[in-house]
């Protein structure tokens, strides 16, 4: 039976990709799946994984197809985890594409990958 895996994000330097998402998820780096191009990252808990990184020499899009929604409860956790993540090195985007009222915000972490940080109290904005 086929089944969905995890995502997978490209990056331009993996030691550093690593200490973000791990930092900024909780994860766990893996060494039974670890190369020079490659790591998976599990959950802390032991639950199982949550995240690939894979070596790319390609530029980040500036409008992903595909992006991670990093999912909170309250506007206020919202607003502590951005602050957080920009300091683990994240950036903030200026997004031309916010809906008046949006529910989420948009970062790039440290290769310039785009994700966004949800609301779910305020969600669905339905552009994110």
């Amino acid at each position: 039976m086929l089944r969905l895996g995890f995502p997978v994000v490209g990056v331009t330097d993996i030691p550093r990709a690593v200490a973000f998402w791990t930092s900024a998820l909780d994860l766990v780096s893996v060494p039974r799946w670890e190369s020079p191009t490659w790591r998976t990252l599990a959950h802390a808990d032991g639950s199982g994984q949550a995240l690939g990184l894979m070596y790319s020499e390609s530029p980040a899009e500036p409008r992903p197809r595909l992006h991670l929604d990093l999912l909170v409860d309250t506007t206020a956790e919202q607003e502590a985890e951005v602050e957080r993540l920009v300091g683990l090195g994240a950036s903030r985007v200026d997004w031309e594409l916010y809906p008046p009222k949006p529910d989420f915000v948009v970062l790039a972490d440290p290769d310039g990958n785009l994700f966004c940080v949800v609301d779910l109290s305020r969600a669905p904005s339905g552009s994110s």
